[in-house]
């Protein structure tokens, strides 16, 4: 080869080397990809914290912790259970599908950690604190009314909320937080969705608003009909006005949420998109400032690589496998789990020595929607798998038990005892139909079930296998699971483990284990 071509050919493997390193040491958006959204974002030093949205599963209000803003691991909640009506505990044919606790607003303020939210089916808006926001404890306030998508501001010695849709209000809090101060509510901009020309399908919501170099920023979304989720950004020199308004990010429907900076200075926006099936999940763009404007994106688009560390799995920080073995003093269940509804505290147990989740039955249901106890953690993208060990050797008659993928248009794989029989089904829901897809005789006591969801390019499909020799050989039941993101649910889908009675309570079933994966391998 001539030496001059030698050189070239060095120099472009050398150039594809550095490119590539480059992009491998680079954040790939979405930041996770899994149901986390409306999220509110704090940080305190090196450390970055995150709180989101919980609607029905409790524990609520997860808060998440990172150094890099793209690797986030779960470490807390701020709360059990929001209270004991019927709807929370899935009493009396009453539920809180896609209420529950929405948005939350994260703050950090002389040396305290508040995270607030709001509950539609309450009617409260909630305040929680706690010095110590990984280990707790919470401290729990609540007031009337429910304040929809507010945010929490600590300002020269006050503290304030702002919420609404559309009409966008400010109201001061007492100073113990115990409720809002009389005479204080005002309407802040009146119309914070006129900077986006045309017709307005979704009005300005989402508050959050920040004080940066002693300016006012609100973000809101709207959405114009017939185009995509848009941030609006909110400026003003005066807390109470007047704001001006302009029209921030409108790219892939990426939207709602605020802003957040590094110790180096770099400023990012932390946002969401509605991403099918799996839910809503997080991205994040780059900030540039002009003008005291922040302008987000690159050239007005959400870039896919962000110059920050690359992002590692989602296993084990936001889902996890369980082996329900544990150590003495370990918790009984790690904070990937979210039960559905109130926990029935008396009729689940773990015995750490030999490995089991217990589940019992107290009354009788008729579908796995009003079932108590179903213990569930997030699907993740593109791609993941859930297997469990199940024995069934305890059911009773009409007993159904297994695994399922959890949203209003459910799925699931489970054993069903009738007249002292058992059978393996696939069962899938459509327009709140249950339908028996295939049915197998089944005569062992234990056996292996497993759900595979690829929502790669929004395919939101899932296949059922189960296993009865151990994991050696898989066969595939029923059909394909065309899941489907409901709002009555509001929810991307989950992973849950299930048992439930139809005719005679007093069985109980025990899990052996709950594997995920994000490597399917069929």
């Amino acid at each position: 080869m001539h030496q001059s071509y030698k050189i070239v050919f060095l120099f472009l493997i050398c150039l594809a080397w550095n490119l590539s390193k480059s992009t491998a040491q680079q954040a790939i958006n979405p930041i996770i990809h899994a149901d986390v959204p409306d999220a509110s974002m704090i940080r305190v030093g090196d450390t970055y914290y995150m709180s989101s949205t919980t609607m029905h599963v409790n524990p609520g209000v997860p808060i998440m912790k990172s150094k890099d803003l793209v690797n986030w691991e779960l470490v807390s909640y701020a709360y059990e259970t929001l209270g004991e009506s019927d709807d929370l505990r899935l009493e009396h044919d009453k539920n809180m599908y896609g209420k529950g606790s929405w948005a939350s607003s994260l703050r950090y303020h002389e040396g305290k950690y508040y995270v607030s939210t709001f509950s539609g089916n309450t009617g409260r808006t909630y305040i929680f604190s706690t010095e110590d926001i990984e280990n707790g404890p919470w401290k729990q306030q609540s007031f009337r009314p429910s304040l929809h998508d507010h945010t929490l501001l600590f300002d020269d010695g006050k503290v304030y909320m702002i919420w609404g849709g559309g009409e966008i209000k400010i109201i001061e809090l007492e100073s113990d937080l115990s409720g809002i101060k009389p005479n204080t509510e005002r309407v802040l901009i009146k119309n914070a969705h006129e900077p986006i020309e045309g017709d307005i399908m979704l009005p300005a919501e989402g508050s959050q608003i920040f004080k940066v170099n002693g300016k006012y920023y609100l973000f809101n979304i709207a959405w114009p009909r017939g185009g995509m989720r848009t941030v609006i950004v909110h400026k003003a020199d005066n807390l109470f006005g007047p704001y001006e308004g302009r029209v921030a990010l409108q790219d892939l429907g990426v939207a709602q949420g605020g802003l957040i900076d590094t110790p180096g200075g770099d400023w990012f926006a932390y946002l969401f998109r509605d991403n099918g099936a799996v839910g809503r999940i997080p991205y994040l763009v780059p900030v540039s400032w002009e003008n005291d404007w922040p302008v987000l994106g690159v050239d007005g688009k959400v870039p896919m690589q962000l110059d920050l560390p690359a992002n590692k799995s989602l296993i084990p920080n936001i889902v996890a496998s369980d082996d329900f073995k544990r150590k003495k003093g370990e918790a009984d269940l790690p904070l990937v789990w979210q039960w559905n509804h109130n926990p029935v505290d008396k009729l689940w147990a773990i015995n750490g020595k030999k490995g089991k989740l217990t589940l019992k039955t107290d009354r009788v249901d008729q579908s796995i929607l009003t079932a108590r106890n179903t213990l569930t953690q997030r699907t993740i993208g593109p791609e993941s798998m859930g297997t469990i060990k199940i024995d069934v050797s305890k059911m009773k008659d009409g007993d159904w038990a297994g695994l399922t993928l959890l949203q209003k248009d459910y799925g699931l794989i489970g054993v069903r005892q009738i007249k002292g029989q058992k059978q393996l089904i696939m069962q899938r829901s459509e327009d709140s139909h249950e339908i028996d897809v295939e049915s197998l005789p089944f005569t062992g006591e234990s056996v292996l079930l497993r759900a595979v969801c690829d929502f790669s390019e929004r395919k939101d499909e899932a296949i059922f296998f189960y296993s009865i020799d151990n994991g050696k050989s898989w066969k595939q039941l029923g059909d394909t699971l065309k899941m489907k993101y409901t709002l009555p649910h509001f929810m991307g889908y989950r992973f849950g483990l299930f048992y439930y009675a139809t005719s005679q309570p007093g069985g109980q079933v025990d899990f052996d284990y709950f594997q995920i994966t994000d490597q399917v391998k069929l």
